[in-house]
């Protein structure tokens, strides 16, 4: 690939934003040139897997291994890079440099993935769950929206995309969604509210090469979308992952099994915990048919039978 090639569905995910991906595209090479020569980097090709921007390792003038980020435009957010500019490395990639206006970061290199050690699953929850108690301490007065926003918007999109997308899981599901994400919204409460990471799936996770403050178990996050809501929604966020343990033998009680493994390392409520695993699975399994990504089936398949 050549350094500024993106993933098919990076490109994709420009392309369905309308007038500001068409835009952000066709600035992206002028814009990634005006940071190398800002930064003085000097940059490989860009990471085929990235799929929210422009990815690509790079090195300093000083020889030191890092990583640049472009983020692509998403109506959401002004600055992807505020909560790892805030967190200061502890429990996040350490920020190097950023330009807050063209959405990019210079971060440090990291190691492989949590999901690329080949560990059981039990491992990794344990090692998710430790990362997140440290990326939790970032403090949630600057967080852009709440709980309670994220679960009534989860609600309408699930209600949306099932009815574009042809309707592509039983209604059972998409209505056993939206009902959980109504009960999130409305137990939502300030004085129980973390800045969450929002989306901390094992590939989100990446190991640091030595040791250092801020990185407790070894592991730091990457791509935040971060928000103030009680702990239980990120662990949601993992616990609706794990399509392939258990698309096989008895899903619903292996899921429920790491449900209470998450509850039991991070003192969060495991109903709670279900709950957001479930609105997330159907929004995510929508979500990524609606960029054409074929594994959403699998993922509202697996739903079904959490049922």
């Amino acid at each position: 690939m050549s350094a500024l090639d993106l993933s098919p569905t990076a490109r994709t995910r420009a392309e369905l934003l309308g007038e500001a991906g068409t835009r952000w595209l066709d600035e992206l090479e002028g814009i990634v040139a005006a940071l190398a020569e800002r930064w003085s980097i000097t940059l490989g090709p860009a990471f085929p897997g990235a799929n929210e921007g422009y990815v690509a390792p790079a090195t300093t003038a000083d020889g030191q291994d890092a990583v640049l980020k472009v983020a692509m435009p998403m109506p959401w957010r002004t600055w992807h890079g505020a909560a790892i500019e805030r967190a200061e490395g502890r429990g996040y990639v350490q920020l190097l440099a950023a330009d807050p206006p063209r959405d990019a970061m210079l971060m440090e290199a990291l190691g492989p993935a949590l999901d690329d050690h080949g560990w059981p699953v039990e491992r990794m929850l344990a090692t998710l769950c430790a990362t997140l108690k440290e990326a939790w301490t970032l403090p949630i007065d600057t967080a852009p929206y709440d709980g309670r926003q994220k679960a009534h918007a989860l609600a309408e999109l699930i209600e949306r995309l099932w009815r574009e997308l042809d309707r592509p899981c039983p209604v059972a599901v998409a209505d056993h969604a939206r009902r959980l994400a109504d009960r999130r919204a409305a137990a939502h409460h300030e004085d129980r509210c973390v800045h969450v990471h929002g989306d901390p799936h094992a590939a989100n996770a990446m190991r640091v090469p030595s040791a250092r403050p801020g990185a407790p178990s070894g592991f730091v996050f990457i791509d935040p979308d971060g928000f103030a809501a009680e702990p239980a929604y990120d662990l949601g966020v993992v616990l609706r992952d794990w399509d392939a343990e258990l698309s096989g033998g008895d899903a619903p009680s292996l899921a429920r099994r790491y449900c209470a493994l998450l509850a039991e390392h991070s003192g969060a409520d495991p109903d709670a915990i279900w709950e957001w695993g479930f609105v997330e699975r159907v929004a995510t399994g929508l979500y990524v048919l609606e960029h054409g990504l074929d594994w959403g089936h699998q993922k509202l398949g697996v739903a079904a039978r959490l049922l």
